[in-house]
């Protein structure tokens, strides 16, 4: 049975009413299936708008005809991934012997998108973290899912680092934390300025007692150094 025009516009309002978010952020309820296949379809339809306004010949062009629908599900599913479905379970475990020193694992990879010019941003992370020692210690790499899943969004390296923390001391309550992203930005070293890709960023964010101790913060920098490729 065919969608009234009314009822195909209403459904067009409520999609679009989920996804208007800042590009750094989560659709309000997350996207079904369903949902990411439709604004697939409907993205595809603008990609090649958009070929169709830079004289690119997508329909004949045998290196462009199917652009349009693979770069929209690139975004959707991998570039995106991050705004659209909800962020990985974490596994816990029982702090059984009451850990209360600094963990500190990396380097986690990050790729991420620049919300300034959509160019790649691409690096390590690191993360310290101080256990509650009568709360839980977190699956080790349920830290590099993190990271991958904040990063799958159009982003500032400097907002980055707090998403994941934030996500973080919600979830766990760590007595400290801290995390240290270096990337490497292609609005800079590909366009503009056209830097060398030597030319790094570096943002970190400390919560609780590695915001507070100063020996806790020099041995995070120092454990950086040393899991450094």
């Amino acid at each position: 049975m065919m969608m009234s025009g009314q009822a195909m516009k209403s459904e067009m309002a409520a999609l679009q009413a989920k996804t208007s978010r800042f590009g750094n952020e989560a659709v309000d309820g997350f996207l079904t299936e369903a949902e990411r296949a439709k604004v697939m379809a409907d993205a595809a339809v603008k990609l090649e708008e958009l070929f169709d306004v830079l004289r690119i010949d997508h329909r004949n062009d045998h290196n462009m005809r199917d652009t349009p629908a693979r770069v929209a599900k690139m975004y959707v599913e991998e570039i995106l991934r991050g705004r659209f479905v909800p962020p990985p379970a974490i596994t816990e475990f029982d702090n059984v012997e009451q850990c209360d020193q600094l963990i500190v694992t990396g380097p986690i990879d990050v790729r991420s998108t620049c919300a300034h010019h959509l160019m790649p941003i691409y690096g390590e992370c690191y993360i310290g973290i101080v256990p509650s020692p009568d709360g839980k210690i977190i699956g080790l790499s349920k830290y590099d899912r993190l990271v991958d899943y904040f990063s799958s969004r159009f982003q500032i390296q400097e907002e980055l680092v707090k998403q994941i923390e934030r996500h973080i001391v919600e979830t766990t309550a760590p007595r400290g934390l801290a995390i240290r992203i270096s990337a490497v930005h292609m609005c800079k070293t590909h366009r503009g300025i056209r830097a060398s890709h030597d030319a790094r960023m570096i943002t970190t964010t400390y919560y609780g007692c590695m915001a507070e101790d100063r020996d806790l913060k020099a041995e995070f920098l120092q454990e950086c150094v040393g899991l450094q490729r």
